[in-house]
């Protein structure tokens, strides 16, 4: 039982699975408290559970060049955006996994480079309007030098292209809207307000 199910300001009436594929969409029955101390009618809700996933934002202090990677979304096709996005790199985190774990792992796989030591940026929820899933974020120091090419497993179905690009390059390409997934957002705004203590720790 997770700490939400837990939480004394809501009600589970019931909990059922409305779907099991390869994701899972379970229903709520639910109240929960109000500003005012009273109770919520109670409420149907579907929430999307995927799992929990880490990333990571690759960057190299020497160089002052972050790494990032391009591959096809259909969750943006779908929304009519450009599909081939820029982002971090991210994976799911396995049962019984860490997040450093993971991040380490999937930095080798999609950007073919090795990450070091890992700076925390935070833990944070992706759709929490109907979906469970948080990705927790690192940036990770690297070794860019030749790094770049296609990576990405294919039985994944993974076509995965490295991108390194200078600190301001990638700065420029968030400021003028070439950046459209959210956690890269996050992560590059982070580097940019944080940069100075980055150095500091990383000299």
């Amino acid at each position: 039982m997770s700490d939400a199910t837990k939480d004394r300001r809501v009600e589970i009436l019931e909990k059922t699975t409305a779907f099991k594929g390869y994701f899972q969409v379970d229903r709520y029955r639910l109240r929960h408290h109000t500003f005012d101390g009273g109770w919520t009618g109670e409420m149907s809700r579907e929430i999307f559970e995927r799992g929990h996933a880490a990333a990571v934002l690759l960057y190299d202090p020497a160089r002052d060049q972050v790494v990032l990677i391009e591959q096809f979304r259909p969750g943006a096709y779908a929304a009519g955006m450009e599909p081939w996005l820029i982002e971090i790199v991210a994976g799911v985190i396995e049962p019984g996994e860490d997040p450093d774990t993971v991040v380490r792992r999937e930095t080798q796989e999609e950007a073919g480079c090795t990450v070091g030591e890992l700076l925390p940026i935070g833990r944070f929820l992706t759709t929490p309007g109907g979906c469970s899933e948080t990705v927790v974020i690192y940036c990770g120091r690297i070794d860019s030098r030749g790094v770049g090419g296609i990576h990405g497993l294919d039985h994944e179905h993974e076509d995965i292209r490295v991108l390194p690009l200078a600190r301001s390059e990638a700065l420029a390409r968030l400021a003028s809207g070439q950046i459209t997934n959210l956690i890269t957002v996050a992560a590059l705004q982070w580097l940019a307000l944080n940069y100075t203590d980055v150095m500091r720790i990383w000299k």
